[in-house]
């Protein structure tokens, strides 16, 4: 049996999300975050948490418009920096419970949409460039493993990282 492009591209969002294999994916690493650790930044620089999870909300917010065919609700950003916001409000835990469960959504949206899409799908130009849907999804799974990547290794300078899988 040959394993599909579609296929191939949901093993990866599935391991990138929510299932532990060899990484560890972007579900688990905000797991069990408060809204302080969220929004802490290193003393020598850098993004918080939750400025991560801005950024990657923004860009897969509008990749799922794009695979629905539709444009993305609200204007582009000024540029990437811009998508990333501001580092957060510590006390504010309900702004972060709303974007841990909308990033949650989001990510339940996505995979469904991947789902739903036929080799042929991916073989289409991505908007109007040379690029093929296929090689925009396959970057953009891998777009967010890298900020997961980057979640662990600040939840672990922070000393919040305790999960073991």
């Amino acid at each position: 049996m040959t394993t599909t492009a579609t296929e191939l591209l949901l093993i990866q969002k599935d391991d990138t999300w929510d299932q532990c294999n060899w990484i560890v994916p972007l579900s688990k690493s905000l797991e069990g975050l408060t809204a302080e650790q969220a929004a802490w930044v290193p003393t020598t620089g850098g993004l918080s948490i939750w400025q991560l999870v801005n950024h990657m909300y923004y860009y897969n917010h509008r990749l799922l418009s794009r695979i629905q065919g539709i444009t993305p609700s609200g204007p582009p950003a000024e540029n990437n920096e811009s998508t990333f916001g501001d580092s957060g409000d510590p006390s504010n835990t309900s702004i972060w419970s709303t974007l841990m469960q909308n990033t949650t959504q989001l990510a339940g949206q996505l995979r469904d949409q991947l789902a739903s899409l036929e080799e042929s799908d991916l073989e289409a130009p991505y908007m109007d460039t040379n690029e093929k849907w296929a090689h925009e999804l396959a970057r953009w799974i891998l777009h967010d493993v890298y900020h997961a990547g980057q979640i662990v290794l600040l939840r672990r300078q922070q000393g919040s990282w305790n999960i073991i899988f």
